[in-house]
């Protein structure tokens, strides 16, 4: 035995259940270092920086530093349909990276419908706007509640009346 080497173990990982975030970190920052991003915190928190509305439009795909070294280029990535919107708000999406950053890193902001490495990369998909919950009429929800009258239980009878809510309003359509 004393002539085999032994195979290297790999690092003892802590015991139980880790956070997600300690274990893709260090990918997430190479990636993100590969396309200009010192801070990932802009592309893991983009709809807290610039708001959700503008997040839902666009999202950040390269920083790139110029020879010059007065700021760097920040490219926007956007559909066709919301880049003239964007356009007027560059300003105001400029100051609020800045204010992550915590320096005035960005000088100029690029919009681009593609990504800069060619269409198979560029294809935009974006969160949609959260479904809209639908009225419910007060005669469907009094139906509904005579279905659950009887149950004793709270959370038992306010989950059957969603149910025959949702069954009630489902064949009114």
């Amino acid at each position: 035995m004393r002539g085999k080497a032994q195979p290297e173990r790999p690092p003892r990982r802590m015991r139980g259940f880790e956070r997600t975030s300690s274990l893709l970190g260090e990918r997430i920052r190479n990636v993100g270092e590969k396309r200009g991003f010192a801070v990932t915190r802009l592309l893991t928190h983009w709809a807290e920086i610039v708001g959700e509305d503008t997040a839902r439009a666009a999202r950040p795909v390269k920083v790139h530093y110029g020879r010059q070294g007065f700021g760097a280029t920040l490219t926007i990535l956007t559909t066709g349909a919301n880049a003239p919107m964007l356009e007027m708000q560059k300003e105001q999406i400029r100051q609020k990276v800045n204010a992550c950053y915590g320096y005035s890193a960005i000088s100029r902001i690029r919009l681009t419908q593609t990504a800069p490495t060619g269409f198979a990369e560029g294809q935009a998909q974006f969160a949609p706007a959260p479904a809209q919950p639908r009225a419910i009429d007060p005669e469907t929800r009094a139906r509904a509640a005579q279905f659950s009258g009887d149950v004793a239980d709270d959370g038992l009878r306010s989950a059957l009346e969603a149910l025959a809510r949702n069954v009630l309003s489902r064949q009114q359509r």
